[in-house]
């Protein structure tokens, strides 16, 4: 098993940094980090072990893990239960951290100027959410020299497919995942996720089958494209919404707010039955 530590050796170059952050973006260089950082990132991993929480580590680190790339990132990202976090924040806090509960319904923060940690147990727009079944599909490793689980590559891809506004699109990042994990991917699990906003996965599996045309009959299984292509399909055979409804608010919070604002698109579900 390759520690993050060394596996770095084998799978990026190095990128030159002063320091651990940039200057314009204050972005963590995970190849080239400084004794403090390594040491915060370190003794935060063994305080996660010794409060007795479970926790899943996630973002560039589970992109590493899965991909062999490696970026710049702001922090390091923790997913838990709605469950743990109090016990994580509460136990971080004994120990000298600043703590901060920046949203009830997904994020918490932990703080050590100048480094912080991202405590997730929802997602934004609150589809997914951290469950036991995450730590108990989640892989075993080893990072900082602290052993941990990664979140599940199903539940890494469930995510990004919700990411696509503006300022970030995670289109990338999946294909990188299909690319590089696919053939271990356990696509009936994502399915079974994606199974409400399956045309999500759909237009994500041809983006995929697009810049990929030399892999994707090897990852992509036809059974599950076919699934969807008839989904697709048999849309045009049902009724029309009687309510006008714009989903894009589930993927970008932002660029979607005219249709709500002004344009008389629902985005919530007001009635009842």
């Amino acid at each position: 098993m390759l520690t993050f530590k060394y596996a770095f050796r084998q799978y990026a170059k190095p990128q030159v940094s002063a320091g651990c952050f940039t200057e314009k973006e204050n972005m963590i260089h995970l190849d080239n980090l400084p004794e403090d950082c390594l040491s915060f990132f370190r003794d935060t991993l063994q305080l996660l072990h010794a409060s007795g929480s479970q926790f899943m580590v996630g973002g560039a680190l589970a992109m590493f893990h899965y991909t062999g790339i490696t970026r710049p990132t702001k922090d390091l990202d923790i997913f838990c239960k709605s469950s743990e976090y109090p016990n994580i924040l509460k136990h971080f806090a004994a120990h000298g951290y600043e703590t901060e509960l920046t949203d009830v319904r997904w994020l918490a923060k932990i703080y050590q100027e100048p480094y912080f940690i991202d405590i997730i147990f929802d997602s934004v727009n609150h589809n997914c959410t951290v469950e036991q079944d995450w730590y108990d599909r989640g892989p075993e490793a080893v990072l900082f020299d602290t052993k941990v689980r990664y979140i599940p590559a199903e539940e890494l891809v469930w995510c990004k497919l919700y990411v696509q506004n503006r300022e970030r699109h995670d289109s990338a990042d999946i294909n990188h995942i299909w690319l590089r994990y696919g053939r271990k991917f356990n696509w009936d699990q994502l399915l079974m996720r994606m199974d409400q906003h399956w045309h999500l996965l759909l237009a994500q599996l041809i983006i995929f089958q697009f810049t990929y045309p030399h892999d994707y009959k090897e990852i992509i299984p036809r059974a599950l494209f076919d699934e969807l292509i008839k989904r697709a399909q048999q849309q045009y055979d049902l009724p029309a919404c009687l309510e006008k409804v714009c989903m894009g608010p589930l993927i970008d919070q932002t660029q979607y707010q005219i249709d709500i604002k002004e344009w008389d698109y629902k985005s919530y579900t007001i009635k009842t039955v």
